[in-house]
């Protein structure tokens, strides 16, 4: 019997947040042993046999986990109740390119996968609405937590105030390291880099390369903008879990390469 092992966040009664560990699953190699990403290389019958049994867990019907095809854009996706009376094809077509989704409706897993990048569950305990949200670095650059926390207010009219956030397993400031180039389009785009960004000495210097390169805070950039928009610190949760320091429990795609497994972090309404 295959029993997915979940790391559940405890935000609020009425309402299961959880990453995904690699463990209770059917996947093999890099994959092992749980993945239900469509989109990273694994084998359909795993993906669905690790499907099926988190829906099982969960008691939800399968259809009822939402998983995004994401291209670390900013495009995000209201899941209401009359998506689930649609063909699978169009259903798919809605997920495409699309790296937030959102809900008031109970019973749904909305998620997003993630090997690095940077998870965001959201939860509005005023409205009873919750939002997933993808933050590679393309995302965070673009600041998709902000644009969803906005999207938020628009649908739910939740108060940014009152709002309670995850801030799931990613990889940490000690193993993210960045080009010149990537350290300045994060400048750019105004964030604070005395906070979020240190030099570390590279590990294999090579002639000609500089020997200290930049490395930069995915989580600390997120939960910037998270209380930037109004979100009170102290509903932030984040527990400090580094994927790639931590590849033998999470999915690490620069660890693993990125044909490998994928961690599934969702929210659901009760």
């Amino acid at each position: 019997m295959i029993k997915p092992e979940l790391h559940y966040y405890d935000i609020a009664k009425d309402v299961i947040a959880f990453s995904s560990t690699r463990r209770g699953g059917v996947s093999k190699g890099n994959y092992e042993a749980f993945n239900i990403n469509l989109y990273c290389g694994d084998e359909p019958a795993n993906i669905q046999a690790n499907r099926n049994a988190l829906a099982t867990y969960l008691g939800l019907e399968v259809n009822h986990l939402i998983v995004p095809h994401q291209v670390h854009g900013i495009e995000s996706r209201m899941i209401a109740a009359e998506f689930f009376n649609l063909p699978e094809d169009i259903r798919n077509r809605i997920l495409e390119g699309v790296d937030a989704v959102m809900t008031n409706e109970p019973n749904v897993c909305i998620g997003v996968s993630t090997a690095d990048c940077i998870p965001v569950l959201i939860y509005d305990a005023e409205h009873h609405a919750a939002a997933a949200v993808h933050a590679g670095w393309r995302g965070t650059l673009g600041h998709i937590v902000m644009k969803t926390v906005k999207e938020m207010a628009i649908n739910f009219h939740s108060d940014p105030t009152k709002l309670k956030a995850v801030i799931g397993p990613g990889i940490s400031l000690a193993h993210f390291e960045v080009g010149q180039e990537v350290y300045e389009q994060f400048a750019n785009a105004n964030f604070d880099m005395e906070r979020l960004a240190k030099l570390y000495p590279v590990s294999t210097p090579k002639e000609g390369e500089p020997p200290m390169k930049w490395h930069i805070d995915l989580k600390l950039s997120n939960r910037m903008d998270l209380e930037q928009m109004g979100v009170d610190s102290q509903n932030i949760i984040d527990e400090g879990i580094c994927t790639y320091a931590s590849a033998t429990e999470y999915f690490s795609a620069r660890r693993l390469g990125i044909n490998s497994g994928r961690i599934y972090n969702g929210i659901i309404l009760k």
